[in-house]
């Protein structure tokens, strides 16, 4: 692809954090209820909200306490459930907006990003959504949502695809994903849109179900974005799942815009530096099996670093083989 080389040689490297520690996985089940677990934020101190992309009239609150020399988590519970009058949306992904206490949730029904007030009640602000989402598909649409607090930007992502823009990855086709990076300013509107290439599937074999896209996107306080790409592989017969999660650092201020005039195989891509990898599985021996769908920065630890806490969707615990994992990654901007 010409537009790939070109990114390659325009657009500079994305510094990509430092990784200190991954810590395991951790499911927490006499304290957590089974969900559809699929997007999280930071509240401060040990608060964080979470949305569900099947439980879709409500934001729910946790207490997650993690450790401040290591970033393991001690406990996770969940502690209430708030209600929001706009409903049935599928949420995939929210952020918290701390100085006017309110939350945007993005939502793949509709394709949109609503402002919500802490009671759970629609403000009737939300980012002005270039038209080109709507042509993302129900179960391709936006999926990420990032929130920069020094600057007030937001991004947004699709999961997939969008239809017109190419050929969606499949576990066999040999694809990478095209996204549309978007950005917003303070004031909700866009102000720049980005071509992000994916990594093609490591699948080698036909799958039951398949799903590969960008689960989750996180702003560290500098602007730059880090990136959550998700393949999720189930054969017919169950045994031998996976999924595969890379997270990757890209940096928007030193991109080139695309121009929304052509086709996105005109675009420079986003240059991107890996930041870490892991694979889940589910065997006769190992059922570590986990769909990760959210991912925020937590609270700074005691050496200055940072805190990613990430959480999976089980969907529901389903078949009673599935967990509703929790895990961090501590990292050095």
């Amino acid at each position: 692809m010409v537009a790939a080389f070109v990114g390659m040689c325009l657009s500079s490297w994305a510094q990509s954090p430092t990784v200190v520690s991954m810590n395991k996985q951790q499911s927490f089940a006499k304290t957590v209820p089974p969900g559809d677990y699929s997007g999280l934020t930071w509240l401060g101190g040990n608060e964080y909200a979470v949305v569900c992309n099947k439980t879709d009239d409500a934001f729910l609150r946790f207490h997650i306490d993690i450790e401040t020399a290591t970033g393991k988590i001690n406990n996770v519970e969940y502690v209430g459930r708030q209600p929001l009058t706009v409903k049935r949306r599928d949420p995939e992904d929210i952020v918290f907006v701390r100085k006017d206490s309110s939350f945007f949730i993005c939502c793949e029904s509709d394709n949109q990003v609503l402002e919500y007030n802490s009671l759970g009640i629609a403000t009737g602000r939300k980012l002005h959504v270039p038209e080109v989402f709507k042509k993302a598909g129900r179960n391709s649409g936006l999926e990420a949502l990032a929130y920069q607090p020094e600057t007030g930007r937001f991004w947004i992502t699709s999961e997939s695809t969008i239809v017109g823009d190419g050929e969606q990855a499949t576990a066999m086709n040999g694809v990478a994903n095209h996204l549309r990076i978007q950005a917003f300013g303070p004031d909700l509107m866009p102000q720049g849109q980005y071509l992000y290439v994916m990594d093609k599937a490591i699948a080698e074999k036909p799958a039951f179900s398949f799903a590969m896209g960008v689960s989750a996107m996180t702003a560290l306080p500098d602007g730059r974005l880090l990136v959550l790409e998700r393949e999720l592989h189930v054969p017919k017969g169950k045994l031998g799942a996976y999924t595969n999660c890379k997270i990757y650092c890209v940096n928007t201020d030193e991109a080139i815009p695309v121009d929304v005039e052509k086709p996105l195989s005109q675009a420079v891509l986003l240059r991107k530096s890996l930041l870490c990898e892991w694979r889940t599985t589910m065997t006769l021996l190992n059922r570590s099996f986990a769909n990760y769908e959210g991912m925020c920065l937590g609270p700074t630890l005691d050496d200055g670093s940072m805190v990613l806490v990430l959480l999976s969707d089980s969907e529901h615990q389903y078949a009673g083989v599935m967990k509703d994992w929790f895990r961090t990654i501590v990292i050095k901007p």
